[in-house]
């Protein structure tokens, strides 16, 4: 019995350890989190990934040339704003920062695979990631990016939201945001921007520094394309006749 008691006695003494341990990484973590409500009406200047970015350059002894220009969410293609939503986070509007039932797909895939394959970021994470972390696959990182992305849900406005992802996404070697990347790759502003470029933009967005809007012809980017504009002519997004002219349908 005396045995059995300090068996139990020990197991209770460790969950009790791991209880506090865990309370105390929480704790640590929500007091590095910065203050995102300064968002709701100030823009941020570089982000933690431009940063990151551009001492990755440096480090391998590359010219770093950041393109970047601020402009509201009213002067970028809605296009282009419907279809990064369904390509990047298709319920947006409906969750409050995460979306738990893509959670547990990755979790599984991951564990399936044995390795980190898959995340399951929603806009609002990757937009915490964007602002303030870097791109690196911990667990720690992951768990900073979940109480940033909350207080992000909690305290801006999904429009809000959208427009600061919209203008602070990596789009290619050092080109963020929707103005300078159309200014790039199409040499146009982000309002102009034609339902077909609009997607070719959004598709990219997984890989940007692999993937190029106007010149990857790979089958997996064509299919990944047509899958996009498809839902989009179902949720009403574009009509049926900008659906027939986009060019990235013909053979």
């Amino acid at each position: 019995m005396a045995l059995r008691f300090r068996i139990r006695g020990r197991w209770i003494w460790i969950l009790l350890c791991g209880a506090a341990c865990a309370a105390g990484l929480f704790l640590l973590l929500r007091l590095n989190v910065p203050d995102v409500g300064m968002l709701q009406k100030q823009n941020p200047g570089q982000t933690a990934m431009m940063r990151y970015r551009k001492k990755q350059a440096s480090s391998q002894g590359k010219k770093f040339n950041l393109r970047h220009r601020w402009v509201p969410l009213s002067a970028i293609s809605r296009y282009l704003a419907r279809a990064v939503v369904i390509a990047e986070d298709d319920k947006f509007y409906q969750h409050e920062g995460f979306d738990w039932e893509e959670i547990w797909n990755a979790v599984d895939r991951n564990i399936r695979k044995k390795r980190f394959s898959r995340g399951a970021s929603t806009i609002t994470q990757q937009l915490a990631k964007n602002l303030y972390l870097s791109p690196e696959k911990s667990l720690l990182r992951k768990l900073r990016e979940a109480l940033i992305a909350r207080d992000l849900d909690r305290k801006l406005r999904k429009r809000r939201i959208l427009e600061l992802y919209l203008n602070i996404v990596e789009w290619g070697d050092g080109i963020f945001g929707a103005e300078a990347a159309a200014q790039y790759y199409y040499n146009k502003p982000a309002a102009g921007l034609t339902p077909s470029e609009a997607i070719r933009m959004a598709c990219t967005l997984p890989n940007p520094l692999r993937y190029s809007p106007p010149g990857d012809r790979s089958r997996f980017m064509k299919s990944y394309r047509s899958s996009i504009a498809e839902r989009m002519l179902k949720r009403g997004f574009l009509t049926r006749e900008e659906y027939d002219q986009l060019d990235f349908l013909s053979p």
